[in-house]
């Protein structure tokens, strides 16, 4: 994937998305405790299942890191923004009201 097509679709995810130097996507979410990260990790987890495609995922005490890219290419391609997309929704729960 071009890097300039890279970047719209990372606009469109919204805050917290970023490329690292790799040119993987990556997020960091925080949480109230270590349950509420680990629910979060395992809802993602099985997306990730079922979709055949799975991110890096980094599980600490309140924090979840995500690290999404397609191995076989060592790239980024369309399905890598979608699985941060629904990564995104099943944040959504965990996030304090406004």
């Amino acid at each position: 994937m071009k890097v300039l097509r890279a970047r719209e679709l990372l606009k469109e995810l919204g805050q917290g998305w970023t490329l690292n130097g790799r040119g993987h996507l990556k997020r960091h979410y925080t949480f109230k405790n270590f349950a509420q990260a680990l629910a979060f990790a395992n809802k993602v987890g099985a997306v990730a299942e079922a979709e055949g495609h799975h991110p890096d995922l980094y599980l600490a005490w309140g924090k979840c890191k995500i690290e999404i890219w397609s191995h076989k290419i060592k790239g980024l391609t369309e399905s890598d923004f979608v699985l941060a997309a629904q990564a995104e929704r099943k944040f959504k729960p965990f996030r304090a009201p406004a």
